[in-house]
């Protein structure tokens, strides 16, 4: 793991540094600067223009090298794209030839099409950690889904913020309300965001066998667990690519005398109850062209947290998780990513509820897809060289609504090749195959690419085992 952390550290440190936040100071001259003479915004009727100010670096009277303009174009763009509030973005500068070439004004304008931001929709989902495992595991049974009403209210205030309600019921009953607002000062510095989350089930995996849920349903309908959390967090944002977050969080977890006679180590020594309170800071550098499917760029993330730091909490332990992404154009239509991905948990007894590996959320080492390996460290390394089949823009005239009549559309080929390694103290107790050892998967896949950062992934992967497989991964991001 040091050698990982090393390896990770260094290259943080070569990464190419941003340009700088500020294009240069206003007043100054050179004989081949152009002038910011005036920065038009076109087409945002709801978004406030200093949301969109806040990601340009081209501001009116600064001046700027004829020779960076183009660059400065591009990642104004991106930036702005990135809101993830627009379904286009178009930043073009035009130069006032008609000056002396000493001092030429330039003229900015930025031309907006706003997405839809009100999102009510009912909610059916499966249960299950992905479609695979629901498809190959769980016998395709559609009783194993999720029904509700879920409101996504992005740009809430005209000022990049977004609420979030959700009551659903099923095979999980949950309830989320969320705020999230990016920035609340003048200088567009800090944010804040605030969260409830309260979740019931009537079915539950107690335990891992041989890296494989054990779920346990009763005969009669009854909560096995139930989990409650609140959280406030404050967010600052350092120029355009460096963000940070303090967050305090409060959680309160139950489960019935079933579960905690089958795996008395789900909460440790047979308890029912678990309450405690999480400090965490979170780091992120990103400087992607694009953060659903980047093609340039680096995203750099660390999160510390400590949970257990309010007395008679009955879970104690320090959680560091480190990433780096990085992205490049190889030439004609070829392009290369790569992730690696640490975490390392201290603790001198975890319960098993809060064993975390690889297989939870986007920690999923291709080719074991339908496995969770458990552990408290664990190293992943996930490459792909891709091939770009087509991208294109294509205007639906016969949709009457603007908002979803421009539909941009990109297809890829993508070559897939990762390793992992999960080290548990627990593996021999849970029958794992796959902890302490090394894995890999290998493959290729189709990547869809389309409007509102929908990416829709079909793969076909071995793993180290030399299990075959094919899977279907979908991501959204309103």
């Amino acid at each position: 793991m040091s050698l990982l952390l090393t390896l990770l550290t260094s290259c943080i440190l070569s990464a190419p540094l941003p340009p700088p936040d500020s294009v240069g100071s206003r007043g100054s001259r050179s004989l081949d600067a152009l002038v910011v003479r005036s920065v038009t915004l076109r087409g945002n009727a709801r978004t406030s223009d200093r949301i969109i100010r806040r990601e340009m670096a081209l501001l009116a009277g600064d001046t700027i090298s004829r020779t960076d303009l183009a660059q400065k174009v591009a990642w104004d763009q991106r930036k702005i794209t990135n809101t993830n509030l627009f379904v286009t973005v178009d930043v073009a500068a035009v130069e006032d030839t008609t000056a002396p070439p000493d001092y030429r004004p330039l003229d900015v304008v930025v031309t907006l099409k706003e997405r839809w931001y009100i999102f009510v929709a009912p909610i059916f989902e499966l249960a299950d950690r992905n479609l695979n495992e629901w498809w190959y595991d769980r016998g395709h049974d559609i009783r194993r889904t999720n029904y509700g009403l879920r409101l996504d209210w992005k740009n809430f205030t005209g000022r990049n913020d977004k609420l979030t309600a959700l009551a659903q019921t099923g095979f999980t009953d949950k309830y989320i309300l969320s705020y999230d607002r990016p920035y609340f000062d003048k200088a567009q510095r800090y944010g804040v965001n605030a969260d409830f989350y309260y979740a019931t089930n009537r079915e539950i995996a107690y335990r891992t066998f041989t890296d494989k849920w054990v779920y346990i349903r009763p005969a009669v309908l009854e909560s096995l667990r139930s989990r409650l959390t609140t959280s406030i967090g404050i967010t600052r944002r350092d120029g355009f690519y460096h963000f940070h977050e303090l967050e305090a969080r409060y959680s309160r977890n139950t489960i019935a005398d079933t579960v905690a006679r089958l795996n008395p180590d789900y909460f440790l020594d047979g308890r029912r109850a678990q309450k405690f309170a999480t400090l965490s800071y979170s780091y992120r550098y990103d400087r992607r062209d694009n953060v659903a499917y980047p093609l340039r760029g680096t995203l750099a993330t660390g999160v510390l947290a400590h949970m257990g730091w309010l007395p008679n909490a009955d879970l104690k332990q320090t959680d560091l998780t480190l990433g780096l992404s990085h992205y490049w154009p190889l030439g004609k239509r070829f392009f290369a990513a790569s992730t690696v991905r640490l975490r390392s948990v201290w603790t001198n007894r975890q319960p098993y509820y809060n064993l975390r590996g690889l297989g939870n959320g986007d920690d999923v080492l291709r080719g074991y897809e339908l496995y969770i390996i458990e552990g408290q460290r664990y190293a992943l390394f996930r490459n792909n060289i891709r091939y770009r089949l087509f991208s294109t823009v294509k205007q639906l005239n016969w949709l009457h609504v603007k908002q979803f009549n421009t539909l941009p559309i990109s297809a890829y080929v993508s070559l897939i090749g990762d390793a992992g390694y999960v080290s548990s103290p627990v593996a021999e107790r849970y029958q794992s195959r796959l902890a302490n050892r090394w894995l890999y998967g290998y493959g290729a896949s189709l990547d869809v690419v389309t409007f509102y950062n929908l990416v829709v992934r079909f793969s076909g992967v071995v793993n180290a085992q030399r299990e075959p497989g094919f899977f279907l991964n979908i991501q959204r991001e309103l």
